[in-house]
């Protein structure tokens, strides 16, 4: 496991924090959360590798069904369980916000915003996120 999450400062405690939270509202508002959510926000914001950033999300979802997952990343190394205990209770918090939201509004929209959430993020995966910002500011 990566030695900088071993002695972690403010700054990740907030960002993770911050991703949990996210997450949660997001499984709560339209049913995505750790592979949409977490695994690229862990890669991207805190630069773990996608074996660990997927560990860290089974992790944080491990019961009851991804238990033998979890079992086989953690044995590699992969899970750091200060960082998953943190996400989880900022992920129940958001789970509840989010569902709160969602319930607020339309089925329509709450599938718009799945929709662009799914987009953006397939598009930043690919490493094509410039070229959706260059073309979303063409349109305006």
């Amino acid at each position: 496991m990566r030695d900088k999450m071993k002695t972690m400062g403010t700054e990740t405690i907030i960002i993770l924090i911050l991703i949990g939270l996210l997450a949660g509202i997001l499984s709560g508002l339209v049913g995505v959360g750790g592979g949409i959510i977490i695994v690229p926000a862990l890669v991207f914001f805190l630069g773990f590798s996608q074996h660990e950033a997927q560990g860290t999300s089974l992790g944080l979802l491990l019961l009851p069904v991804g238990i033998l997952a979890v079992i086989n990343y953690y044995n590699k190394g992969f899970i750091d369980v200060k960082v998953v205990i943190i996400m989880s209770i900022a992920f129940i918090l958001g789970g509840w916000l989010g569902s709160k939201l969602s319930l607020v509004l339309s089925e329509n929209m709450v599938k718009k915003i799945f929709a662009v959430l799914l987009f953006y993020t397939a598009f930043k995966m690919l490493g094509w996120d410039a070229v959706l910002i260059k073309w979303v500011k063409n349109l305006f």
